[in-house]
């Protein structure tokens, strides 16, 4: 491919993204072509409807090639936590005298620590937490170390068959595309948005959808937990449409238009003319109802949390991303105060784009570029 650029293909609960970068200058990147598809997304590790998706991807790869101007051999395809399950294993290799570690020995550690999987599934990627040396030296690479046993702890991360199957099938005709290299999302955005020095003291990290959100605890450069539901700031609109009998798309302006920080008079409203019609509302309403929809998503955070048993996660900051982010005004003080923890927004560290919608894309490029 010209200029050693890349073609990928984001999927997000609700759109689909292909798009071809290349790397720039300061760790940046030079947008090619991008095309956004919109289609019927998915919940609980299902496909809404699968044609509809199919639709919707080979639609912004033709579009996202077109402006190119050049076919792809290869493409990087970013796979949902909800089709996605994560493993960790522990496994230990002994010398018979100190040996200076190389990749081989790792190689061989990674191997032996292979899960089982069915037929129905596929090991898409492997990565370390972290190694621990005969002197209990813990490190992310071993590499050129001097041990006598070696021991790792490794996060797997497993798709469904169907699922990478139902892609491959989008791509039907084109046999210009000889490889497809699945690229767990999570994992992208972790190795992208999160620096080391905060990965390796564990971290938390939240990616709020449209329909889908995951939670992550992060140790190193693997997973030590991750877990993804189906609810998103969707659901928020999908809460005031039965409670106010409004359509999905005003529901979704007096999402964006409320602000739950706001100091309000005694008495305000919201109001929104839809072609003539108009929709008027107490603003405390709006609010208690955004708030009622959010208390769930906390409420899901908070299982998370608690279903992680390895380290008290009371109190330790979360990160968040993801389209979701900055829909709702106040929604990063709500999370902090509802779960009674420090709330960071991460993005990418780039000019334009540095907004949370566009975390997913950019750190997909940044594990396909390298």
């Amino acid at each position: 491919m010209r200029n050693k650029s890349v073609a990928v293909l984001d999927i997000r609960s609700q759109e689909v993204t292909a798009a071809v970068a290349q790397k720039g200058v300061n760790n940046t990147f030079i947008l090619k072509s991008r095309s956004v598809v919109r289609y019927d997304g998915y919940a609980q590790g299902e496909l809404i409807n699968t044609k509809d998706f199919q639709i919707a991807v080979r639609k912004a790869y033709d579009e996202a090639i077109t402006s190119f101007g050049a076919q792809v051999k290869e493409l990087y395809v970013a796979i949902p936590g909800e089709f996605l399950r994560v493993e960790q294993n522990d496994k230990v290799i002994s010398f018979q005298s100190p040996e200076r570690i190389s990749s081989k020995h790792v190689d061989n550690l990674v191997y032996s620590a292979m899960p089982s999987v069915g037929g129905d599934e596929t090991v898409i990627l492997s990565s370390p937490l972290y190694y621990v040396l005969s002197d209990n030296r813990k490190v992310i690479s071993p590499i050129g170390e001097t041990s006598s046993n070696l021991r790792v702890k490794l996060s797997f991360f497993i798709c469904k068959n169907s699922f990478l199957e139902c892609i491959r099938r989008a791509f039907d005709g084109i046999a210009e595309i000889r490889a497809f290299n699945w690229v767990p999302q999570i994992y992208a955005q972790i190795m992208y948005l999160v620096p080391p020095e905060k990965r390796d003291n564990f971290a938390v990290i939240l990616d709020l959808g449209e329909i889908s959100s995951t939670f992550a605890v992060i140790c190193g450069n693997g997973l030590a937990f991750c877990e993804s539901f189906s609810v998103g700031v969707d659901h928020m609109a999908v809460l005031l449409m039965d409670a106010l009998k409004i359509p999905y798309g005003v529901a979704l302006w007096f999402i964006s238009n409320v602000n739950l920080n706001s100091g309000d008079k005694a008495i305000s409203y919201e109001e929104y003319n839809d072609n003539g019609k108009i929709y008027r509302f107490p603003t405390s309403q709006l609010k208690e109802l955004l708030r009622e929809g959010l208390d769930g998503l906390c409420g899901m955070v908070e299982e998370c949390r608690q279903a992680y048993v390895g380290k008290d996660l009371s109190g330790k900051p979360i990160m968040i991303t993801g389209e979701g982010v900055g829909v709702i005004r106040g929604l990063n003080e709500h999370l902090s105060s509802r779960l009674v923890a420090p709330v960071e927004v991460v993005v990418p560290g780039l000019p334009y784009y540095n907004k949370p919608h566009f975390s997913s894309l950019f750190s997909l490029f940044a594990a396909a570029l390298g």
